[in-house]
């Protein structure tokens, strides 16, 4: 499941590295969401994601 997580995170554009580390700080701080629809923001392909996490084109 991780390898499938980075590979898409990649083909997406983004740093595996910070993509991840950008999940665990964000996920965490939603645990006691009823409402998930903040994980769309999530999404490697959501144009909501920082652009640290972007690999420079």
């Amino acid at each position: 499941v991780i390898y499938s997580i980075a590979e898409t995170a990649k083909a997406n554009g983004l740093k595996p590295f910070e993509y991840f580390e950008h999940l665990l700080h964000e996920i965490p701080e939603h645990m006691d969401d009823h409402n998930l629809s903040f994980l769309d923001d999530l999404l490697p392909w959501s144009p909501a994601l920082p652009e640290r996490i972007r690999k420079n084109k």
